[in-house]
Order: structure tokens, then sequence, then C-alpha cells
């Protein structure tokens, strides 16, 4: 059903209470059709709600509020790595197979200060589509330019799991101390 187009204030209050009551991820182009606006509005909506400190999240599937659907976890811990290109499905399986979520990937420049993009990778499917992507693009890995050193910001359901993901990249030589700038 489309609403009535209403201004941007209103429609931004209705895209949260949207998403509030989804248990599922909606994306962009069914949130413009259920507030009448086109999916690049939608998306400018979701970047203003973000700046006001709402906690939406992009899935390969849509958008959820964090607060409802908690995809990542209830805690997260940040992950210094480095490793070849040829070691990386390897990498992402092992966080995903101990229970963890991938929030993120990031690099800290020393031209281009830090760089990071979303990854959201939760299973062995989500591994499988991101490399097989990754295979059919002309792009390069976004640790190219550092080497192979990154950072994965992961999220998992406590502690004890972060730990034996750390342990698990630590035992195959992924992990990275922190230098005492990075701190």
């Amino acid at each position: 059903m489309m609403r009535k187009e209403t201004n941007g204030a209103e429609r931004r209050k209705t895209l949260l209470s949207l998403l509030n009551d989804s248990d599922e991820p909606l994306s962009g182009a069914t949130l413009g059709k259920q507030t009448g606006v086109s999916r690049q509005v939608v998306v400018q909506d979701i970047a203003l709600l973000r700046s006001q400190g709402h906690p939406i999240v992009s899935t390969g599937r849509g958008y959820v509020l964090h607060e409802t659907a908690n995809p990542f976890g209830t805690c997260h811990r940040l992950f210094k790595v480095c490793h070849t290109q040829d070691e990386m499905e390897d990498e992402l399986q092992i966080i995903v197979d101990l229970g963890g979520y991938i929030q993120d990937v990031s690099i800290n420049h020393r031209i281009y200060g830090k760089v990071s993009a979303p990854l959201n990778i939760k299973s062995r499917r989500d591994t499988r589509n991101f490399m097989s992507e990754l295979a059919s693009s002309k792009s390069s890995l976004l640790s190219t330019a550092t080497s192979g050193y990154h950072y994965h910001t992961v999220w998992a359901d406590s502690e004890e799991i972060l730990d034996e993901i750390e342990e698990a990249l630590r035992e195959k030589h992924y992990l990275v101390e922190f230098m005492e700038y990075e701190m």
C-alpha cells in the first residue's frame, strides 16, 4: 500500500516506525513504496537518520534497526589482521564458523587516514557471495593499499566467542598486534 507523500521529517519518522515494526530487513525500494518516494530518497533519509544517531544497519537484504533486529550480537571487538588475498576466504570463514559477524573492513592509510567499508558477513554463504563478487570485479581489496594489514569489527553473542575467534586467528598467524599509536 502506497502512502501519501509526506514532508521529510514525517517521512523519516515513518521510516523509523516501519523499521522498528519489522522482524526482517526492509529494502530501499520497499520503504520507498511505503512512504511514496524513490529508493534514492530513502537512501538519503537513512543517511540523515544515521547522522542523528539512529542505529540503522544496511544488510544484503535491506535495512534493519539495530535495536530491534540486533544482527551483530551483544559485544564486539576490533581485530587487526594481515594475510594474503589467497588466505582471505579462510580468515572470513574462521570468524563466521565460530559465531562472529563481520561488520566491516578498515585500513589506516598514511595519506588517506582511516578508510572503511561495510561487509556484513555472517555466514559461509555470505563469504562465498563476497568472494564471488570480488572474483568478478576489477576492484582490488582495501588491504592492498596497506600491504595486507587491515581491521575487522566483529560482533558476537559473547566475549567468549570473541576470545575463540581471536585465538583461531592467532593460530593461523593472521592476527597482528596493535601498535601503541593504534590503541
